[in-house]
């Protein structure tokens, strides 16, 4: 195997692929290097000289600037590197679209298809509490409807999606905490959902259920707490009700064309913008030449990598919409006296990224090559095939939820680090190396350690065949572990 890797001809830094020892002698492209101290795995190592305050590439662009004298050969990390993030820029519409494309092929998985003419890839029974207060008698419910039902009722997952919001909130943090719920009842996985209220709460249910728009009513029911003498009676019932309406569904082939695939990273090392990140960029330009759907988010982790999404803009108001994402987001950075570049986290640090940049460049490999076709706000559904970008933070479960609550059916979540968590839609987790796949197997769905040695094209039609698998029916680790969460983004003030 190699020992040193280039992500781009222009880059002044190499990643080492393995641990590297103090004096080696490494061989990158003609130039050879002497490694000046011990380099962890997944870590840069500097190709050439530089001086102090000279910028440092990687992924062809800059990740930051030296703050002291380097060596070539030596370790760079957060010990001799700065970002060069400061705060708002100023930005141009330049475009520059190489998309690279797929020939469209005669694929299908085995979907649902509901009667708004959406298509699921699960059968799954929610429970949706417009308040955190009734949490728990929800999982009382669920408990007791397992239990009468251990086949799980024709449903492939049973959840109860907590939260501790939908009381003492107010504006954009009340409308955000009931979007995100109003998109997870309309959600095209779910078979069926109760709706489930106290009666007191600011999201009151009589409102919500206002607002929801058209839905099937055999399939979505509602129960408030404070309105009947036994709410668990009262809510098993209304959950025998959705049952009967889901029980005889069943699978149909559907193209790849139906599918929307949420884009997500946490815990990166150095091999994210490798190994897992550049696959998830492969499949998305794929499955968008089928005429599907990838959305990518994390909008601080665009931060030092923006100006390339901007240049992929399909139009000027594209370009225009991106370039409000990021300042949005920024000045939310700074209204709360936070600078924009206080990332990455101690386990990005310990993988070997050391700036914001170094970070941002590799988590934007998940979006391939195709143009922005549009951007979304926090909890907006879907309004275009091909590759949106979607306004939520960086943290792992909130930013997965709003991919869910975007129409997304499953999420492809690539780590370096490991994470046991899973959003309300299956969560297919990703290893960037092979010794984490190893390690947390029972976490891992998918190895792309293996494409340090292996052909991207052998890879990805690997994961292709993956991903059929998990949209028509196989369960992905986070639904065998039982973990399937929501988390919502909470701003502003709480009574």
């Amino acid at each position: 195997m190699k020992r040193l890797m280039k992500m781009n001809p222009r880059d002044t830094v190499a990643v080492a692929l393995r641990p590297v020892t103090a004096g080696e002698q490494l061989e990158i492209d003609g130039v050879t290097v002497q490694a000046g101290q011990d380099i962890p795995q997944g870590h840069k190592i500097a190709l050439t000289d530089f001086h102090e305050n000279d910028v440092i590439i990687k992924y062809g662009y800059p990740i930051g600037h030296a703050i002291a004298p380097i060596a070539a050969g030596d370790w760079i990390h957060t010990h001799n590197i700065k970002t060069n993030l400061v705060g708002e820029e100023e930005y141009d519409y330049v475009p520059d679209l190489h998309p690279v494309t797929y020939p469209k092929r005669d694929l299908t998985f085995q979907g649902y298809r509901r009667a708004n003419g959406k298509v699921g890839i699960r059968n799954d029974l929610f429970i949706i509490p417009t308040v955190g207060c009734v949490n728990g008698i929800a999982e009382q419910m669920l408990s007791e409807f397992k239990a009468e039902h251990p086949d799980l009722g024709g449903f492939d997952n049973l959840t109860v999606l907590k939260h501790p919001y939908g009381c003492s909130q107010l504006g954009d943090d009340h409308r955000m905490t009931r979007s995100i719920l109003l998109d997870a009842v309309n959600h095209p996985n779910a078979g069926g959902v109760l709706v489930f209220g106290l009666g007191c709460e600011n999201n009151i249910v009589s409102e919500f259920r206002s607002i929801l728009g058209d839905y099937d009513e055999s399939r979505v029911k509602f129960l408030v707490a404070q309105e009947v003498g036994n709410e668990l009676e009262a809510g098993l019932a209304l959950l025998e009700e959705l049952y009967d309406a889901a029980k005889d569904d069943k699978r149909e082939p559907v193209p790849l064309s139906e599918l929307n695939i949420g884009l997500k990273c946490g815990g990166s090392d150095g091999f994210s913008g490798i190994t897992a990140n550049p696959l998830l960029g492969a499949f998305s330009d794929f499955i968008i030449s089928q005429g599907g759907t990838s959305v990518l988010t994390e909008v601080p982790e665009m931060f030092g990598a923006e100006k390339m999404l901007m240049a992929r803009a399909e139009s000027r108001e594209v370009y225009e919409d991106i370039v409000s994402l990021i300042n949005n987001f920024k000045q939310y950075f700074l209204s709360y006296g936070e600078p924009v570049y206080e990332n990455p986290s101690p386990g990005n640090k310990a993988g070997g990224i050391s700036t914001l940049e170094d970070k941002s460049l590799g988590c934007t490999q998940k979006a391939g090559t195709s143009p922005v076709v549009d951007v979304l706000d926090y909890g907006v559904k879907l309004r275009k095939k091909g590759l949106s970008l979607l306004q939520a933070p960086g943290n792992d479960l909130v930013a997965a939820s709003a991919l869910a609550a975007s129409d997304c059916q499953l999420v492809l979540f690539t780590t370096g680090r490991g994470t046991p968590f899973g959003s309300f839609v299956p969560t297919v987790k990703v290893a960037t190396n092979n010794e984490l796949f190893a390690k947390k197997g029972h976490w891992m769905d998918f190895n792309a350690g293996p494409l340090l040695e292996v052909p991207m094209a052998e890879v990805l039609e690997e994961f292709i065949s993956y991903i059929i698998a998990v949209a028509s029916g196989q369960k992905t680790r986070n639904e065998q572990n039982e973990v399937r969460e929501l988390a919502i983004f909470k701003t502003g003030v709480t009574l």
